[in-house]
């Protein structure tokens, strides 16, 4: 919004209307002139400006893009860590449960053959009553049957 000059009465009476005017006129085109370049410069600063900002912002997006890339190496470093540890661990404990399962195994083993002998045993004990019941049932049987085979013939 220019600014027009203004001068007093007493100027224009002073040097006259045609001076005054020209005067005021020039004191337009100065500042309009002024204006202009002040305008260009803030123009170019605000491109400077708008220049290393992106600038600015091209290194912080590079320095992100940097950081990110080394916490995602870290973290894959990490979970190669991790996954060797839980591999050790996974293979302890396959070993620890294998050598449990082949001890338990052991004492059914044993616990089984046992048991065998221990059946083997009654088995026996078994046969030898069956055998000494059948004879105390044969022989008064057969006692009885050459009673009775005598007594009728």
């Amino acid at each position: 919004m220019p600014v027009t000059a203004k001068l007093s009465r007493k100027f224009y009476e002073t040097f006259g209307d045609e001076i005054a005017n020209e005067l005021v006129d020039w004191f337009n085109q100065v500042d309009a002139t002024y204006r202009g370049d002040l305008r260009e410069l803030n123009e170019l600063n605000f491109a400077r400006f708008d220049a290393k900002l992106e600038q600015r912002w091209a290194q912080l997006d590079a320095k992100l893009e940097q950081r990110a890339a080394a916490l995602d190496l870290k973290i894959d470093q990490s979970v190669a860590i991790l996954e060797a540890k839980l591999q050790q661990g996974l293979t302890a404990l396959d070993a620890k449960i294998e050598q449990r399962t082949s001890a338990l195994d052991a004492k059914i083993e044993q616990r089984t053959a046992e048991l065998r002998v221990e059946l083997a045993k009654q088995k026996t004990e078994l046969i030898r009553w069956m055998v000494g019941l059948w004879l105390a049932t044969l022989v008064p049987l057969g006692g009885l049957i050459v009673g009775l085979f005598v007594a009728f013939h």
